[in-house]
This record gives structure tokens, sequence and C-alpha cells, in this order.
């Protein structure tokens, strides 16, 4: 915070994901969906915000200690966006979805006109629904099978009440059951890296059921790619999440597919051809259905991220 009425938001290096993300663009989007939701909450509450991004640079090669953004807040009248509304009830719905469900075409519609910046596209089709299930599963699998990729998930794992409570900002996998499958040895960091253990193929099977439940997909994409723009797409991703969720329906980011490491280089490639065929960047591809409700992820105190300066 600098004073009553100005903040600036940096990027902390420290959770940077160099396998998966080797140049931070999908971390970028995550910063452009914060900066979109704190200008609506900032409206509603009757006040403008003027964002200044990177005001000392950026590098498209990775993201460092510069500043993101530099926000300025001004008095004003409340502007109430009828996407905030649903902020509380937003979530990534990592169950399996509801496969005798279809998504109506004029829920899709709705959705695909929330997008300001990033071209926003989706299908609901039955040949489409079934090519994507298979890609995204096969993006999952390559992943996962992938050791230096897949120990970057590893390593986020919270597993059991204590570890999520250590460090609430992880893939939570708290509950009598996984406490349970740590206790017996088979929920372990060692065990989830061993292709040959059960841990490691139950995992496996458990993630490409999910993507095989997908009722519809949706795509992002950008004329470029720079850091901007990334931003841009944050902005837009927030939007489409909220539009699904107040529509109803489970919403899943599946960006395995569009991950630049070169295990992952063909199906990037089949992705693009196919989303992007004119050219541009695919920025994010997600799966929706009607899913079952999924409790709030946990969350750092939001006192343990601001500081004076």
């Amino acid at each position: 915070m600098e004073g009553d009425d100005e903040l600036t938001l940096f990027f902390d290096t420290e959770k940077q994901l160099p396998h998966t993300d080797p140049f931070d663009r999908q971390l970028t989007i995550g910063l452009g969906c914060f900066l979109e939701l704190m200008r609506m909450a900032g409206n509603a509450a009757g006040y403008s915000i003027d964002i200044a991004l990177f005001p000392e640079g950026e590098d498209e090669a990775g993201l460092d200690s510069r500043p993101i953004a530099r926000a300025k807040f001004t008095q004003s009248s409340p502007i109430i966006d009828p996407l905030f509304e649903h902020v509380m009830a937003r979530r990534s719905n990592k169950e399996p979805f509801d496969t005798s469900r279809a998504v109506p075409p004029d829920a899709l519609t709705r959705i695909l006109a929330v997008g300001e910046h990033a071209q926003i596209g989706g299908s609901i089709d039955q040949d489409e629904i079934a090519y994507w299930r298979e890609l995204t599963t096969e993006a999952l699998r390559i992943e996962i099978e992938t050791p230096h990729t897949y120990k970057e998930s590893i390593d986020l794992m919270r597993i059991g009440k204590a570890e999520v409570n250590a460090n609430p900002d992880g893939i939570d996998f708290s509950g009598a059951l996984f406490e349970t499958l740590a206790l017996a040895g088979v929920m372990t960091r060692e065990a989830l890296l061993d292709p040959d253990s059960l841990g490691f193929r139950e995992g496996l099977k458990i993630v490409t059921e999910n993507t095989r439940t997908a009722m519809g997909h949706l795509w992002m994409v950008t004329s470029g790619n720079s850091r901007r723009e990334q931003i841009a797409a944050g902005a837009d991703w927030l939007r489409v999440n909220l539009a699904c969720t107040a529509e109803g329906l489970g919403f899943q980011p599946l960006s395995q597919a569009l991950q630049e490491y070169p295990e992952m280089a063909e199906l990037y490639a089949t992705t693009h051809g196919n989303l992007a065929p004119d050219g541009g960047t695919v920025q994010m591809l997600a799966r929706i259905g009607y899913g079952p409700d999924v409790p709030v992820s946990p969350r750092w105190p939001i006192d343990t991220k601001i500081g004076s300066v």
C-alpha cells in the first residue's frame, strides 16, 4: 500500500513454475484475473481505479521483481458489474460433471459474450466435445508422466490438514480419506512420483476421468502474446468463469496442452492449429458442465499479502 489511495502489485518470484510455465505466461494471466477482480470490487465499493501496467518495464522471457501494476483509487459513484455478484460462488471444479445434462446453447451464447479484450470461443457440439475430451486427457497424461513437470504439481500438494494450514496456497488434499491414505503410505510425495505405485495410477485415473466428463469446452485466443495481452486475457478469463457460475455451470481450466515445454510441443501445435489457425496464442482452455458443489479453496489471510512501501 502507498498511502490511503494507491497500491503496487508485485509478483512473488518464489511461485514460478519453470517447467510447466517457463515464460510465466499462465502466472501473468492469473495476475490479470486478480486485477479485474480488484477493479470490480473497487467499482462496487464506489471507487474508480486507474491501473498502470508494468510501470518499470517488463520482460517477455519471465516475470521478475519489478512491479506488475500500480493502482490509484478515486472515490466515485458505485458501479456494480452484473458478474460481480457471483464472485463468492466462483470455483474451479475438479470433480466429474453430469454427462446426462447438456449445456444449453443459449447459456453458451451468454458466456461467450462477456469478454472485453480477447477472442472467446467455445463448443458444445458432440463431436467436438469428444475430440477435446481426448486431447485434454492426453495432455494431462503427458504432464503427469513427465517427471519434471509432474514434480511441480507434487511440490504444491498439501496432503492433510496440517500441511494445508501451514501453506494454504497449493493443491488441497485434506479430509479423512486423504489423511488415511497418507498414514497408510499410499499418498506420499514419493509414492505419487513413482509410476508403478498405486497412488500414481489412481491419481492419473481420477484426473483423466474428469476430463472425459466434459460437456463443453471454452477457449481464449489473443492476437499476440505480450505481457499486456496476457493481463487482458486474465481479465476476460475471470469474466468467463463468473459467467459460467451465473449459469450454474462447473468450470475447470485445462491448460496442459497450452504449456510451452518440449514434451507438449505436438499437442501445443495441434491445439493452436485448431483454435488459432490464422495465428495468435491460445491463452486458456477449459471444460464446462454441470457438476457438484465444491468447497472454497484455502486462502492466506489478506494481511499476509499486504505491506507498506
